[in-house]
């Protein structure tokens, strides 16, 4: 918990957040938030775009930490279309064999 004093600017208020908290709430500097108060206490979230954005998905993740990580479902063997047959997927090369132009 860190102790934190209101600051006055211009006609409002500011609250200046060190970054601790920032980096624990997965939150950065610009960066637009969600003001509301439950049961008299207020609480701060990263407001949701408007558009969903991979780049919005992965911050909310590392927010989240991976103890809230999906879990992973096995969905047995591949089948029709979804069965790629080439050298990479026979395990005849590997990647470093792809990316080095092999």
């Amino acid at each position: 918990m860190s102790e934190l004093r209101i600051a006055k600017w211009g006609n409002s208020a500011a609250l200046r957040l060190p970054k601790a908290v920032l980096d624990e709430l997965g939150l950065k500097p610009g960066q637009a938030v969600e003001l509301t108060v439950k049961d008299g206490k207020g609480v701060i979230e990263p407001k949701r775009p408007k558009k969903i954005t991979l780049e919005w998905i992965i911050s909310e993740t590392k927010r989240l930490g991976p103890e809230n990580a999906p879990e992973t479902v096995e969905w047995g063997p591949d089948r029709g279309e979804e069965i790629i047959d080439d050298e990479f997927s026979r395990g005849e090369i590997t990647l470093d064999d792809l990316l080095g132009g092999r």
